[in-house]
């Protein structure tokens, strides 16, 4: 499994990378007490690995079946796996898939399906713990509908969390959709939801830890 760095992080880790080479200088050029010079410089060099570590984009192929196959969206934790009510686009009962990334999973976000893209919205909203069950309805989201190529209706949502207050969702309606791309991304941890057709069979139980692009959280009947 290969790795790059995102292009979302290039222009963040560049303008980080200046500061703290400023900071940095100005301590050690000034003559700064040298024990906090040490400390600044540690903890410096500390900050940046761990944003570079953050964008880090790895390169990912299903290797599965990919009739019917439904692919996690992203890296991190299932946290609800339930039949609700999705009352903003599908207008219908659906399962919900829940996964919640935290600062150290990869922040990526996979297509889900093969397919089309249908639909694409954004809605503004609160900023409130992406894991709590209403952040799903009730935090700024993003949300994508597919079509997968049996014809079930897939809804994928990013949604913001209490420290991610930027999502990038790049396709637009009639886009193409494949497991093996990236979608969008979410910075700095959040959670993705999918809603599937109610016939769905479902691959995976709350507690379940899961690889964008990689593990196969359903299968379209």
């Amino acid at each position: 499994m290969k790795y790059k760095l995102h292009h979302e992080g290039v222009g963040i880790l560049l303008t980080m990378f200046l500061l703290l080479c400023v900071i940095n200088g100005l301590l050690w050029g000034l003559g700064a007490n040298k024990a906090v010079s040490i400390v600044v410089s540690s903890l410096s060099l500390l900050l940046f690995l761990m944003s570079v570590n953050f964008f880090r984009s790895p390169r990912r192929q299903f290797l599965g079946e990919r009739e019917g196959a439904v692919i996690a969206p992203a890296d991190g934790t299932v946290v609800a796996v339930e039949k609700v009510e999705e009352n903003e686009i599908l207008k219908s009962q659906a399962i919900q898939v829940s996964i919640f990334m935290s600062i150290f999973n990869v922040h990526a976000n996979w297509f889900p399906v093969d397919g089309e893209v249908v639909h694409v919205e954004h809605q503004s909203g609160r900023f409130q713990a992406a894991y709590l069950p209403k952040s799903s309805t009730e935090n700024e989201r993003s949300s994508m509908l597919l079509r997968a190529k049996n014809g079930a209706q897939v809804l994928v949502r990013q949604i913001a969390g209490a420290i991610a207050r930027r999502i990038v969702t790049y396709p637009e309606r009639g886009d193409e959709a494949s497991i093996d791309n990236h979608f969008g991304f979410i910075k700095f941890g959040s959670r993705v939801d999918v809603y599937l057709p109610l016939d769905t069979e479902i691959k995976v139980k709350i507690g379940d830890k899961t690889t964008g692009g990689v593990t196969e959280i359903a299968h379209l009947k």
